[in-house]
């Protein structure tokens, strides 16, 4: 079994997506309201399924960028550690969220093996549930506050922005 060369680490803080549109995929993440996001992860998740689809989706366009399978299954986490993320911040007082080394889990979790039907399937799955929780957020919700463990504070609101902008993101990434 062959190890893909491993990509540099992202290291960057990408909070400031939350003040300014991102160059490179033309999010503006302060343009979604909150009461939108649920319909947009829902919009987003077939074009990731069709992505993962194609004949090519474990192949990496260069050595060290992932594959469309890679950052299918990235964001299939995503969706996971930001569901768990928004259920601490509407049912605890300010919640402290847990690092998250996304590199360490790709590598461990070996994303560039995975199935990406299993990968699809998963990740449509995930969407749908975040996608009913950030439905269910109350009007007096959006403004509940936590704190990322590199202290980095989020509310509701800014925890969805966020977490849209990564999966838009990697779609810009994967050209789907």
């Amino acid at each position: 079994m062959t190890t893909n060369p491993i990509p540099e680490p992202d290291t960057k803080d990408w909070t400031w997506v939350l003040a300014e549109r991102c160059p490179e995929c033309g999010f503006t993440a302060a343009d979604i309201e909150g009461p939108a996001i649920g319909g947009v992860v829902r919009d987003l998740t077939p074009r990731w399924v069709s992505a993962l689809a194609r004949p090519g989706a474990r192949e990496r366009p260069a050595p060290t960028t992932w594959s469309t399978l890679e950052y299918g299954a990235h964001v299939r986490d995503v969706l996971l550690i930001f569901d768990g993320r928004l259920e601490l911040l509407l049912t605890q007082d300010d919640p402290q969220f847990e690092n998250w080394d996304q590199d360490a889990t790709a590598l461990a979790d070996r994303y560039d093996l995975q199935d990406p039907a299993v990968v699809a399937t998963s990740l449509a799955a995930a969407a749908d549930v975040i996608a009913a929780r950030f439905d269910g957020v109350a009007a007096d919700q959006w403004d509940r506050a936590g704190t990322r463990s590199n202290g980095s504070q989020f509310t509701v609101l800014t925890l969805g922005q966020y977490f849209l902008h990564d999966v838009v993101h990697h779609l810009h990434d994967v050209d789907a």
